[in-house]
């Protein structure tokens, strides 16, 4: 049995698509230990493997070859039930395009990841409001997304994927449809929830990430190069 001495361990991980006839790596052997507070900035241009690896460690893409293990869970070992509930229990996911319901207000959208608690109605809506206000949007809990700026959006995607208080935050490209002044404020946000315990993997292009995130990785052409 494999010693697992980290929060998050992947070991010689592979996942191949098939393009026509042609077999395509988008991961090639990686390895990769994350510790419990770690905020880690996955850098890598576009078709790097990175947002791969990302939904990998999210157990939401099954990989080819390779072992991921999550507080010493063997993620893919679980069946596609046990992942479920894996992922409502230790994972919080914010995506590029926000991914908010657009006929559902800022609190219906960030009350949704509790759907399935089994708390009561009264308990989700205090616990959706306390992290509404917490990324600073409490007075517009009741707007729908499309009245919203494309900070404010990403704002609510953040106070969804925390609302379960979640151990792991899961960021794709987080600050992609956002100016400079935004993403600073977004990573700002990132950066006080890592403070707060929180263990946040950030993936990304963009290099001013780097300067928020307690370690780098770069992806190329589907491997890992450690800073």
């Amino acid at each position: 049995m494999r010693q697992i001495d980290h929060l998050i361990q992947i070991h010689d991980l592979g996942k191949q698509y098939l393009s026509g006839d042609i077999r395509v790596d988008a991961i090639d052997g990686m390895n990769l230990s994350i510790d419990d507070g770690d905020f880690i900035a996955v850098m890598g241009q576009s078709g790097s493997g990175k947002s791969t690896l990302l939904s990998i460690l999210g157990g939401l893409n099954h990989p080819s070859r390779g072992e991921v293990y999550v507080d010493s869970l063997d993620l893919y070992a679980l069946t596609a039930e046990q992942r479920a509930d894996f992922r409502s229990e230790y994972l919080g996911f914010i995506f590029q395009s926000f991914q908010l319901v657009p006929y559902l207000t800022v609190l219906e959208n960030v009350t949704l990841p509790m759907a399935v608690t089994g708390r009561k109605q009264k308990i989700k809506k205090q616990m959706a409001l306390e992290v509404i206000e917490r990324v600073g949007l409490i007075e517009k809990a009741g707007r729908l997304p499309d009245q919203l700026s494309g900070g404010e959006q990403e704002r609510v995607a953040i106070a969804r994927a925390i609302v379960n208080k979640p151990p792991i935050i899961l960021a794709d490209e987080p600050t992609g449809n956002l100016d400079t002044h935004t993403a600073n404020e977004i990573m700002l946000l990132l950066k006080s929830l890592n403070e707060e315990g929180h263990t946040i993997i950030v993936v990304t292009h963009n290099p001013d990430v780097e300067t928020y995130a307690t370690r780098c990785v770069n992806v190329r052409d589907g491997k890992l190069l450690l800073n």
